[in-house]
């Protein structure tokens, strides 16, 4: 397994000397500052390689073995293969990050919002920092921030009155807080910074979707773009839902392995495939983390490793230290590692640390909300451990 490092670009707290010190040898990126919906080109595409790429004396050598993600527009959730201006862009992007022999490109298909948390430095026992997803918090934003028209049907009378005193407990910093937590675009997003009436309109732009529509619609552009990726040699894996249920009435076709097996089964090309993500997929727990890596091991080409832990009745949760929380990091790993020998050195499985503790030094640094360094060096360190351990050390 190879193990890698999402880097946010130039203007990232991170520089690629940094990334050598935790020792990841593959990088994750993307084009971030080429807006949603226009194609990439080739130029821009080798000039974030060659900045990554070309090697400094005596320093240890990185690849871009991962683009994530190419951004889907909101068009083309909401209209599918009808969306064929921006489909034929999303290609035209696919075939210039091709032909700079780049394998792996990850993406996601949640709609109007990304992955969400209410709480970017809720503190840990520890005195270091973690993103939480409260769903109290959550259902007070929803009803009475938003005041979203149907919320109130899709929350029980005892949530309702819970958001309710949640909400009145809320200073106006707090509301100001989490109302920028959600309707901005978290790191790595593939949604852009909505206002609150902006937010409204985007849902009522979904009114009359549900998830077999939307299913629908990712099925058809896994059918325009599978062809050409599979004709580039590049893999497409398709990251989970996070947190894997609806938010804000939104359908949420990505939470389960049997979501998965019906897109695998609608697009049976090998070039569709999955981005394991054990801390998305690990936030229900009717989701069972080795058997969906056992299930679908052959469409994994890129892991998301981290760990969460699910609090109260499963709804409100919060990153953990890798190897704590509700995920059994020792046996995904385990089944990684086979498939990985399974395959042979030319297809390996890239993983990375995902997210990480706030900590030591970074509590006062400026740090990318989910991606400070030393939390994820100390993700990354615990993985690699587990790995020599199998026998499997990672590249």
């Amino acid at each position: 397994m190879r193990q890698g490092w999402r880097w946010f670009g130039p203007e990232a707290p991170v520089t690629l000397d940094e990334v050598r010190q935790t020792g990841a040898t593959n990088i994750v990126s993307s084009l971030h500052q080429v807006p949603i919906g226009r194609a990439w080109t080739e130029k821009e595409v080798r000039e974030r390689q060659s900045l990554i790429e070309t090697t400094p004396a005596d320093r240890s050598p990185l690849v871009w073995s991962v683009v994530e993600s190419i951004p889907i527009p909101d068009a083309v959730k909401r209209k599918g293969g009808a969306a064929k201006a921006e489909i034929e862009a999303w290609i035209a992007s696919l075939e210039a990050v091709a032909a700079c022999g780049i394998p792996i490109v990850c993406y996601n298909f949640m709609p109007v919002v990304d992955w969400t948390r209410t709480e970017l430095d809720f503190v840990t026992p520890t005195g270091a920092t973690a993103m939480r997803f409260d769903h109290e918090r959550f259902a007070a934003f929803d009803l009475f921030v938003l005041e979203r028209p149907d919320a109130g049907q899709q929350y029980s009378a005892e949530d309702r009155e819970r958001a309710r005193v949640v909400f009145e407990a809320m200073s106006e910093e707090e509301i100001a807080e989490i109302t920028r937590i959600i309707t901005s675009a978290l790191p790595g997003s593939t949604t852009e910074p909505l206002t609150i009436p902006a937010f409204r309109e985007k849902l009522v732009a979904y009114s009359g979707i549900d998830a077999a529509r939307l299913r629908r619609h990712l099925i058809e552009f896994l059918e325009a773009v599978t062809p050409a990726a599979e004709a580039r040699g590049v893999k497409l894996t398709l990251h989970p839902d996070d947190p894997p249920r609806s938010l804000f009435g939104l359908p949420r076709i990505a939470s389960t392995g049997d979501d998965y097996a019906a897109l695998f089964d609608a697009v049976p090309s090998a070039a569709n495939g999955m981005c394991y993500c054990t801390g998305s997929l690990g936030v229900r727990a009717d989701n069972d983390l080795p058997a969906i890596a056992r299930r679908f091991a052959s469409r994994i080409h890129f892991a998301h490793l981290r760990a969460t832990t699910r609090e109260g009745d499963g709804r409100t949760f919060h990153e953990s230290a890798h190897l704590e929380g509700d995920v059994d990091m020792v046996a995904v790993l385990r089944e990684l590692v086979a498939e990985d020998k399974r395959r042979g050195a030319e297809d390996t499985i890239v993983f990375r640390s995902d997210h990480g503790h706030r900590m030591l030094d970074d509590l006062d640094k400026v740090v990318t909300p989910g991606y400070p360094a030393i939390g994820r060096m100390r993700g990354l360190a615990e993985l690699r451990g587990i790995l020599h351990a199998l026998g499997a050390p990672p590249t």
